[in-house]
């Protein structure tokens, strides 16, 4: 059996060179090899109808270690596969060690996995992220999984017909395969619920917002019309979020820097009307939910450029979607059980129904979360969609 050299640099490992057939594994160290792993997935994905591209120039901020204040707190790997000099895959390794130090755990983690099915390649570019995770002392390694849980997750194995979302993974079944293959094995699940918007809202649903009303008398539900008025609300919000999502498998605080990375990425796409925030009588934010129109037939008109004029298409799908998905959602520990929910998710409603909305898509729930998995159920949501996260122990 013909081998060669896999090439990795004392980064990678310490340890003798990985020998694989027809394979080299190259760390990502210039721009050209940036370039190559950042539009890998669009050869991957030429023919797969339901995949979308990525913003462009967000994934260039997104991999550059000066603009993505996440990298402060990790160690981390970018590398690419070659077969004959023709880049074949890519993978990015992440030991976050904020998160690591936190939950007293020696987990790796894995990342923008991208193959052909291509059992070798797939096996070489685990094994280089395993023994450089190794290397530094992790005994799992874990993924798909970014830096937080607000980074594309898992692969999916159900719903493989529906359309990408913004933030979630569109992914082949042979890349579970491969995972398999190389003996990864579930580790948490997720679900995606979509729902028919009711129109007109449900009496129940009503009356129960009208209950949750007169019991809150000190509560606000602000909604907004301009970016501008939102603004004051972003830090205020996400320190919400720090809190409630502390849980949340993966998921590591915002930096006060890092909270405005994730409004720089994100808010210019988001209209206000989706961006529900309830306050208490000193203007403390003590629950938010926050939605987006469905815009990736806009980035796949685009083909992933904003520029020099794919925001406007991207804009335009945003008006003519008939989808909302929602982003994010939080309720302060102390106004739990208080219908805060109810309060947002019938103003949600309303808005969506005006601006032409017909379902909406839960975006990603922990399988066992059962009370939000109840409350999407009460408006008749289904599960569309399920991803997998996985996890291998290599601590041998």
């Amino acid at each position: 059996m013909d081998s060669v050299n896999v090439q990795t640099s004392a980064k990678i490992s310490n340890n003798k060179p990985i020998l694989d057939k027809g394979i080299m594994i190259q760390e990502v160290d210039s721009k050209k090899r940036m370039r190559e792993f950042i539009h890998l997935p669009a050869a991957i994905h030429k023919d797969h109808h339901n995949w979308v591209p990525p913003i462009y120039m967000d994934d260039w901020d997104f991999f550059n270690k000066k603009k993505n204040k996440s990298f402060q707190s990790c160690d981390t790997l970018l590398l690419l596969a070659y077969r004959s000099n023709v880049v074949v895959g890519r993978i990015m390794g992440i030991i976050h060690l904020k998160y690591n130090e936190q939950h007293n755990e020696n987990r790796a983690r894995f990342a923008f996995f991208e193959t052909w099915n291509d059992e070798e390649v797939a096996s070489a570019l685990l094994n280089a992220v395993e023994s450089w995770a190794r290397v530094r002392g992790m005994e799992q390694l874990m993924g798909p999984l970014g830096f937080s849980d607000k980074d594309p997750q898992g692969f999916l194995i159900e719903g493989f017909d529906e359309p990408a979302v913004i933030s979630s993974n569109c992914s082949f079944p042979y890349q579970v395969y491969l995972l398999e293959k190389n003996n990864y094995s579930k580790e948490v699940d997720l679900v995606v619920y979509q729902i028919k918007i009711p129109n007109p809202i449900p009496a129940f649903y009503r009356k129960i917002q009208e209950r949750a009303v007169r019991m809150n008398p000190t509560l606000t539900v602000l909604e907004f019309t301009t970016r501008r008025k939102v603004k004051p609300y972003i830090h205020p919000v996400l320190q919400l979020l720090n809190k409630t999502f502390i849980e949340i498998v993966g998921f590591i605080p915002f930096t006060e820097a890092e909270m405005d990375d994730f409004a720089n990425r994100y808010l210019f796409l988001i209209n206000p009307r989706f961006i529900k925030v309830i306050v208490n009588e000193e203007n403390k934010v003590v629950a938010f939910v926050i939605g987006m129109s469905h815009i990736g037939d806009g980035i796949r008109k685009a083909k992933g450029k904003l520029l020099p004029f794919g925001i406007f298409k991207i804009f335009a799908s945003a008006r003519k979607s008939k989808q909302l998905n929602l982003l994010l959602g939080g309720i302060d520990q102390a106004y739990r059980g208080k219908g805060l929910d109810v309060m947002m998710g019938v103003k949600m409603l309303e808005s969506a129904t005006a601006l032409g909305k017909t379902t909406i898509d839960s975006h990603l729930e922990l399988e066992q979360n059962t009370k939000i998995r109840a409350e999407m159920e009460i408006l008749g949501g289904k599960v569309y969609k399920r991803f997998r996260v996985f996890s291998k122990k290599i601590d041998s």
